[in-house]
């Protein structure tokens, strides 16, 4: 983190010191056990705890400031009092990204933005050191704690934007002011609380509520909602797709199966071949999203083409490991309907028994049932042995039997998929394992590491 004042924080936020305090914040965090001299404690009330109780274990950890909705006082260091710390953080954080600002990606979609946000980040940093969201930074608290990573040695960043509901991209935008925006897809990731999909894609058009003319909207062509957006916009709009009308397309595709795939990028004033290690079909969209920013930013074609190839993926995204006598496919960082269609096709690519884990997808509401159901079919000639884990995924099994899959097995939750899965997979299998996130299915993943 670069210079900012504990005056330049409560001056950011609105705040009002409790106890006064001077000097430089070094770091900002939400977690009294990361804090350390410099820092800055933000006190954030969450569901299982209240950062309040932890205001005094930061300051004894060396935090120099914290944030506070309440009226206590420590007699220590700097205590600023907000109406709502969770606000305030945003509000500093707008003011931190203003002050040090870089070009910066904001990048959203119901699916595959935290690869395209990598592959991206793969491209960008062509230009130097870039900045990108680890992990699963990408919400109001997360992509806060990024934007304060910038440093003077940072040129670029790329932030990726989750929502569960309205409003939210908005705020998130307005924190990272984002000079060129991707949107990979529109799918029913958040349907619950959206009700539609034609919500969902106002919601993720929110990215673009603070651009200009200045500004730059890339939008994947092929899926479906993203095409009924206008481009009488007062921002430029970029298409890229696999079809003829797509500004920057994809040709000559060659599927590698467990290798990847390979396909020639063209567009206006640039041909060039590109390389994609990760399997999946679908990861061509993605590349072709990272493409279209590297030219923007005036990127070689080579180099474009040598960063995607060598790009590396955040863990558990369609990460292939040999291991323990298997070919695992570990996909379990999160899950959609969508995800679920791409994974299963690149396991039908497969050859030996192809065994599916699969478990429970978040946030589909009422649309819950059918869509499991839906997934279950979508093993029908990809799939010879599934497990289903989870309360929803018993649909997948109904599905997957009426699909004609012989070979099923259904367990409540996770632990007791995990617990029996090393007795139904054999040496030789490719074994796909997929959930939303909060089904933590690295648990099944990292039984089968250590399978004897």
């Amino acid at each position: 983190m670069q210079k900012f004042t504990i005056e330049q924080v409560r001056a950011a936020c609105g705040g009002e010191y409790l106890e006064y305090g001077e000097g430089d914040i070094s770091n900002v965090t939400i977690d009294s056990r990361t804090a350390g001299s410099g820092s800055l404690f933000v006190a954030v009330k969450g569901e299982n705890t209240d950062g309040h109780n932890y205001i005094d274990k930061a300051f004894e950890n060396g935090a120099l400031a914290a944030l506070t909705e309440q009226d206590n006082k420590f007699g220590k260091n700097a205590l600023i009092k907000v109406d709502n710390t969770v606000e305030a953080l945003g509000r500093i954080a707008k003011a931190y990204k203003l002050k040090y600002n870089i070009p910066t990606v904001g990048v959203t979609g119901s699916v595959g933005k935290t690869t395209t946000k990598d592959m991206i980040a793969a491209v960008m940093s062509c230009m130097g050191c870039c900045l990108k969201t680890k992990g699963n930074y990408n919400n109001e608290l997360g992509l806060p704690l990024t934007v304060f990573g910038i440093e003077d040695y940072h040129k670029s960043a790329v932030l990726e934007m989750g929502m569960s509901a309205r409003g939210e991209i908005s705020y998130l935008s307005d924190i990272a002011r984002p000079d060129v925006a991707v949107i990979t897809n529109v799918g029913m990731s958040h349907i619950e609380n959206l009700g539609s999909r034609e919500a969902i894609l106002a919601a993720k058009m929110e990215i673009c509520d603070h651009f200009s003319d200045e500004n730059l909207l890339i939008i994947n062509g092929d899926c479906d909602m993203l095409r009924t957006v206008e481009k009488d916009k007062p921002y430029k709009i970029i298409v890229y797709g696999m079809s003829d009308t797509a500004d920057i397309r994809a040709e000559n595709i060659h599927d590698n199966g467990m290798e990847g795939s390979s396909f020639t990028v063209v567009a206006e004033n640039a041909c060039f071949g590109v390389k994609v290690k990760t399997p999946g079909m679908h990861n061509i969209y993605n590349a072709l999203a990272a493409a279209a920013v590297g030219l923007h930013y005036g990127i070689a074609p080579g180099r474009i083409a040598e960063a995607i190839e060598n790009y590396e993926p955040t863990s558990m995204r369609m990460t292939v490991e040999e291991t323990a006598g298997i070919t695992l496919i570990n996909d379990c960082y999160n899950a959609s309907p969508d995800s679920v269609r791409a994974s299963l096709a690149v396991l039908g690519k497969t050859s030996g028994r192809r065994v599916a884990v699969l478990g429970d997808v978040y946030e589909l509401g009422e649309y819950a049932e059918k869509a499991h159901f839906d997934m279950g079919q979508m093993c029908e000639g990809t799939v010879d042995v599934l497990l289903c884990a989870g309360e929803n995924a018993k649909y997948i099994a109904d599905g997957a039997k009426k699909a004609g899959i012989s070979e099923i097995e259904y367990f409540p939750n996770t632990q007791k998929a995990a617990e029996a899965v090393n007795s139904i997979v054999k040496d030789g299998d490719t074994v796909l394992v997929k959930a939303s996130r909060a089904m933590k299915f690295e648990v099944i993943c990292d039984t089968l590491k250590n399978r004897k």
